[in-house]
């Protein structure tokens, strides 16, 4: 799905449909280069929840919470053995949806065998539009 930046509610409405079928602690790993719209999909996703929290990119914090039911994790500059270390992996288990930029394929492996519910969006940036490829 290729769209315009300000069409990006019709793929926030398509991901909340997905994860509105999963468990309660669904997790969606973002990925996609650096400034290809990752947080600002995180912030209307949070906006289209009728929250008022400020959404910011946590790359130096890690991890930031929304409305205590919506958790923001950025794992840039992390390896999974730092994040595991780190005790982030426990905060899946919080009920809600887990937002996790720049997680690789060994944190969706890792979480899919705990037995969470894994979804993968995927952006690409194409000069003032964005595609988006979603894989659940």
């Amino acid at each position: 799905m290729i769209l315009a930046l300000n069409e990006i509610d019709k793929i926030v409405k398509k991901v909340s449909l997905s994860t509105k079928s999963k468990q309660d602690n669904c997790v969606v790993i973002l990925r996609g280069d650096l400034a290809s719209g990752k947080t600002t999909f995180v912030k209307h996703f949070v906006k289209s929840l009728g929250l008022d929290d400020v959404v910011n990119s946590p790359t130096f914090s890690l991890q930031s919470i929304y409305s205590e039911k919506v958790f923001h994790y950025d794992v840039y500059n992390k390896s999974l053995e730092e994040f595991i270390s780190l005790g982030l992996l426990e905060e899946f288990e919080k009920e809600g949806i887990h937002f996790v930029e720049w997680g690789d394929e060994r944190l969706e492996e890792l979480l899919k065998s705990y037995g969470f519910e894994v979804l993968v969006l995927n952006i690409k940036k194409e000069d003032d539009k964005r595609q988006y490829i979603i894989n659940e």
